[in-house]
């Protein structure tokens, strides 16, 4: 693995064909379909209300307070909606663009402390990450919360592995916007940012968090709306908020999202796709405690999400672009790496045979799903077949940033043919724009609340439900 003063990575026309593929990647069909899922539609319409009241302290959903989430992302959408963008543009438009601005300070950092090969590399895995990307073109809490999660703990990677404490303010900055995004939930991420170096080095090093600098940048930034809010919503803000929406996540069956204990395995898998495969490779650990600290807190964060008894597959996003380190890391010391990168190469042929499967499980679920096997098969041994006849021409380094462009180029191609597809099969707003219907039934909730944003009001019920959903479904 090269070191930090390594000036290896892209150059040139690479350079420049890969930031005009993950601009167009990152910009391209975010009105192409309309809000998907429960929580979109209710953020937006949350968002809304902000611009059209011009109350930014008390979040409103269909004229009622709504405490289940902090600000940060209802502010990014009323800033959309006051710029006059459209009804998914003004909710999306600004996560992508978080997404990514944190891309290119992402490689910034990365290339800083490992070097350009690493930072080409773990950039790559991450913006061309399926649930990275995926997520960057919703607008849920997700990408702001892993955002300003990583990059506190990419500030605070100086002072992890011995160096100065100088940018621990930074840190703490980000900390708290963080918790704007998700509340506590980067609190508890960030535990071994703290406690490894400690364990590493000396406990005495914690005294370098308490001081003016790191505590006047988490205050500034994380407790005035919460003090507000509570000012002006009292016990029912902290009892809805911390109480029925932080802690009782991790044990109640309440919320909906009750999975198993093994459910985040599959979920890391499809979230990394098509990189998944380089988790085998490892990364030198035992030899930098940075990203021993990194590697604790995937860890942590995968086992503390996996404790917890509500589960979706987005609550794993804030351990992606850490992951991607320890990933590209490992591509850059092992020989081994050309064998999991042939394996990823066959994985991203299939990426545009995907469209109709990924409309049919949102829709319906993967098990009523149509998967083309023979044709994924097909697509997975040409893949292959491809794979290992450059992993001979390239270095791993190398190979992985030329995957990375072709998989940039399938996940457009899929944007550009897919989400119209989606649009038709999950999304609430064809049914709206096509019969403007004045009532629906409360479930399935994901199409109930996109008639609710499209129709800017909540609908009385009366049994009219997507196509294909039945009345016990």
């Amino acid at each position: 693995m090269r070191t930090a003063e390594s000036d290896g990575g892209l150059r040139g026309p690479v350079a420049l064909v890969a930031a005009a593929l993950v601009c167009a990647l990152y910009l391209t069909g975010l009105s192409a379909m309309g809000l998907v899922g429960p929580d979109e539609p209710r953020y937006a319409s949350i968002g809304r209300e902000m611009a059209l009241s011009g109350d930014w302290i008390t979040p409103q959903l269909w004229g009622s307070p709504w405490f289940e989430k902090p600000a940060l992302l209802y502010w990014m959408a009323a800033t959309g909606f006051r710029a006059g963008f459209g009804p998914e543009l003004a909710p999306r438009l600004p996560v992508a663009l978080l997404s990514l601005a944190f891309l290119g300070f992402f490689w910034f950092r990365v290339r800083r402390v490992w070097g350009g090969e690493v930072a080409a590399g773990a950039s790559a895995i991450l913006a061309t990450s399926a649930g990275w990307l995926a997520y960057s073109h919703i607008a849920v809490t997700d990408v702001p919360l892993s955002v300003l999660f990583s990059a506190a703990v990419l500030f605070s990677v100086d002072w992890i592995g011995g160096g100065a404490a100088t940018e621990l303010t930074a840190a703490a900055a980000c900390l708290g916007l963080a918790t704007l995004a998700k509340g506590l939930v980067p609190i508890v991420l960030f535990v071994p940012v703290l406690v490894m170096p400690a364990v590493l080095s000396s406990w005495r090093r914690l005294s370098d968090w308490p001081r003016p600098g790191p505590l006047i940048a988490f205050a500034v930034t994380a407790l005035p709306w919460y003090v507000l809010c509570t000012v002006r919503n009292g016990s029912e803000f902290l009892r809805v908020f911390f109480v029925e929406q932080q802690f009782n996540r991790i044990g109640s069956a309440a919320l909906q999202h009750v999975q198993p204990f093994w459910f985040y395995v599959p979920a890391a898998l499809v979230l990394l796709f098509p990189w998944f495969p380089l988790l085998a490779l490892g990364a030198p650990v035992r030899h930098d405690r940075r990203l021993a600290t990194l590697a604790a807190v995937v860890a942590f964060g995968f086992v503390f999400f996996s404790i917890s008894i509500n589960k979706l597959p987005s609550y794993l996003l804030p351990l992606l672009p850490l992951a991607s380190i320890l990933m590209a890391c490992g591509v850059a010391r092992a020989g081994r790496a050309k064998l999991a990168l042939v394996v990823c190469c066959a994985l991203v042929p299939a990426v545009p045979l995907l469209p109709q499967v990924v409309a049919d499980s949102l829709a319906h679920g993967l098990r009523r799903a149509a998967i083309p096997w023979l044709a994924l098969g097909g697509a997975v041994v040409a893949g292959t077949v491809i794979g290992w006849t450059l992993s001979g021409r390239f270095t791993p380094q190398r190979l992985l940033v030329y995957l990375a462009l072709a998989a940039s180029s399938a996940f457009l191609w899929f944007e550009v043919k897919g989400f119209p597809v989606i649009d038709r099969a999950a999304s609430s707003r064809t049914a709206w724009t096509g019969n403007r219907v004045e009532c629906v039934a409360p479930t399935p909730r994901s199409f109930a609340y996109g008639l609710y944003y499209y129709s800017g009001g909540r609908l009385p019920d009366c049994g009219i439900r997507p196509p294909g959903i039945g009345p016990t479904q």
